[in-house]
């Protein structure tokens, strides 16, 4: 091979390596405090420590139930923690019926009665088999005569869980 071409060999072979070099490591732009205000001031409050996570939420549900929540946890306190002991709730929340029972529930349909004339929830049976799964996992709470509800407490981190999956 003449010179040229291995000069120009070898100068293709380095721009080939910078772009490979810039694919595998894409630019993240510094988040600006406009766009991630809560972000700033969880890093103001954490600064010392490995880092924290922060959920927050106001929600006006259409039965006119407000909720305002907020739940912050230290990632060092995060990753002490027994997670397969939270299996049973995230389970309760894997089927597809009980995500429907859930916004149904949210949306304002309380009662198992109304719950039960939609042919989505199966069977009478099936459809107590799954709001005990709910109860159970504290997801919802039983109000008597076969009323459901979201505890408040809940509320907010149900569909933040639903916002991580989008």
């Amino acid at each position: 091979m003449p010179d040229d071409l291995h000069e120009r060999l070898a100068a293709l072979e380095r721009v080939v390596a910078d772009l490979v070099g810039q694919a595998q490591q894409p630019a993240v732009p510094e988040p600006s405090a406009d766009t991630y205000w809560a972000l700033y001031g969880l890093r103001d409050r954490v600064a010392e420590t490995t880092g924290a996570v922060l959920y927050t939420g106001t929600v006006d549900l259409p039965t006119g139930e407000h909720y305002d929540w907020q739940y912050a946890r230290h990632l060092d306190d995060l990753l002490a923690l027994d997670w397969p002991e939270h299996a049973s709730a995230l389970a309760a929340l894997g089927n597809p019926v009980r995500l429907r029972l859930l916004r149904k529930i949210l949306g304002g349909t309380r009662s198992a009665a109304e719950l039960g004339e939609d042919p989505d929830f199966g069977t009478t049976g099936q459809l107590y088999h799954h709001l005990r799964q709910l109860v159970a996992a504290g997801w919802l709470r039983t109000l008597g005569r076969g009323q459901y509800t979201v505890p408040g407490d809940r509320v907010v981190p149900l569909l933040v869980i639903i916002a991580a999956t989008l």
